[in-house]
């Protein structure tokens, strides 16, 4: 009788793990949506002003979930450039999700093919790096970074919403500073993984790329210049480190 209740426990245990660890995933997003709030009602609002409709803001908010290329896309619209110029426009500012694509891609690889499609989808910078964060410390599932993903698409989506339906009584959303709410989030959540020399150093020459980029370079290069400049510098220190330690 006791192997049989060890037994049902374990069965048990193994149906509310996932349900668990997806639930933890969507809730240690939290700290983002706030920022990630405001960020889709300005996105409404700017929308709405742009001539896109409700539908249409509310579509480009569920299936391209990317802030930066949303507002790019509403600006090159309003604009009056065509749908070319608005594609191009939009993958160069996203260009920053191949890099972070890359940094997660060695945590998933053992997954499927459908499901890091799936995961893929959704995954946004906060997202990555709440799962980053814990895969980091060895200790995420398939389902926490799932949960991640899909915590972050409740603010963004509920934001969009409420930017249709009152946007048109919200007078000048860019005063409220919005454009700093997510940076000082992320730059939060990065301190404390600065727990060496390698990666204080690696951060530091990032920050000076990224500098370096808004000077010379136009649109959001400085991202994908400080990002791949960044793991170059980490993964050629990493390189050099094990190499010594293996004489």
């Amino acid at each position: 009788m006791n192997g049989q209740t060890l037994d049902a426990t374990a069965v048990g245990e193994a149906h509310v793990r996932p349900r668990r660890d997806w639930w933890a995933g969507a809730l240690a997003t939290l700290p983002f949506w706030p920022g990630a709030a405001l960020f889709g009602l300005v996105y409404a609002v700017t929308a709405r002003a742009a001539g896109l409709s409700g539908p249409e803001i509310v579509g480009m908010s569920l299936l391209v979930h990317a802030g930066s290329a949303q507002f790019t896309a509403v600006n090159l619209i309003a604009g009056g450039a065509g749908s070319l110029s608005v594609i191009v426009g939009t993958a160069i500012t996203n260009a920053r999700s191949l890099l972070i694509g890359a940094s997660i891609a060695p945590h998933i690889a053992a997954r499927p093919l459908w499901w890091r499609m799936l995961y893929a989808f959704h995954l946004t910078d906060e997202s990555c790096a709440v799962a980053t964060a814990r895969y980091l410390r060895s200790d995420a599932t398939a389902q926490y970074a799932l949960g991640a993903n899909l915590g972050m698409v409740l603010p963004w989506l509920g934001s969009a919403i409420v930017g249709v339906i009152v946007g048109a009584t919200i007078p000048s959303p860019a005063r409220w500073g919005i454009d700093l709410v997510i940076p000082l989030t992320f730059l939060g959540l990065l301190i404390p993984l600065l727990d060496n020399r390698r990666t204080v150093i690696v951060a530091l020459c990032a920050t000076v790329l990224a500098l370096l980029g808004v000077t010379f370079l136009p649109g959001t290069w400085y991202l994908v210049v400080a990002g791949i400049g960044g793991s170059i510098i980490g993964a050629a220190w990493q390189t050099w480190e094990e190499r010594r330690a293996c004489g």
